[in-house]
């Protein structure tokens, strides 16, 4: 089985800040996977040149067995690659369901077609309020999105990304502010996704518990450079790892 993204020694720099230094590593298809490190290591700055947000200054990123780097974020969306943020990325005035349906609309080409759109306005609609069953937010479809709580938005930023059909989804911190009780709640409902969308999804987090609860392989970055990856069991042994960045946390 090939996998479903490749990295080839990618690298960027901010004047003389090697941020990401000769990153390699290849994903799976339907592979659940963390990227863990100490802040400052290039997690984001990582996940900004896989989607397209920043070029790398060398090396290559390879997904679904097509070159991706130096496309631009649209162009790598519309090849099945989706994103959550740390900070969220919905329209709050807008109400649950048009943050969704926006989406299913844009994946159809059709948020610049409006008339054209309209005889698609019930099956964008039909896909959207699944998705947010999908996510426990149907009972909320009509609420303006600034009312949700601050665990709710972010499950809905990933409903936004979900709509558009992704083969793969990169989740930047999804427990991120969250209380220990909703922490638990989306641990399962990630799992949930990952199987119910048979999704391979890659997420960064602080979390351990999440890391170690779901992801079947973790990969370390320490000052830009991937330290290390494997199962959990293996990332808790490594006395590289637990000495850069785990420590008292184990």
């Amino acid at each position: 089985m090939e996998p479903i993204l490749r990295l080839e020694n990618v690298s960027k720099a901010f004047g003389g800040l090697k941020v990401t230094d000769g990153v390699s590593f290849s994903v799976m298809p339907a592979e659940i996977s963390a990227i863990i490190g100490p802040n400052g290591a290039g997690k984001t700055t990582l996940f900004n040149q896989i989607t397209g947000a920043l070029r790398p200054d060398s090396g290559r990123i390879v997904f679904q067995g097509q070159d991706i780097t130096g496309l631009d974020t649209q162009e790598i969306v519309a090849l099945g690659m989706g994103r959550a943020f740390q900070i969220t990325s919905i329209f709050p005035e807008e109400t649950v369901l048009n943050n969704v349906r926006v989406a299913c609309l844009s994946r159809e080409g059709l948020t610049r077609q409006p008339l054209k759109g309209v005889g698609s306005f019930k099956s964008s609609t039909e896909k959207a309020m699944s998705v947010l069953e999908s996510l426990g937010l149907a009972g909320q479809a009509a609420r303006p999105a600034f009312e949700l709580a601050h665990g709710d938005q972010k499950l809905l930023d990933i409903g936004v990304a979900l709509a558009l059909n992704p083969k793969m989804l990169l989740l930047d911190e999804p427990t991120a502010g969250m209380s220990p009780d909703e922490r638990a709640l989306t641990r399962e409902l990630v799992v949930k996704l990952w199987r119910e969308f048979n999704l391979t999804m890659i997420f960064i987090e602080h979390d351990m518990d999440t890391v170690f609860g779901i992801a079947q392989k973790v990969r370390v970055l320490q000052q830009g450079r991937l330290l290390a990856e494997g199962t959990p069991d293996e990332i808790r042994a490594n006395p590289q790892v637990v000495t850069a960045y785990l420590g008292e946390e184990l």
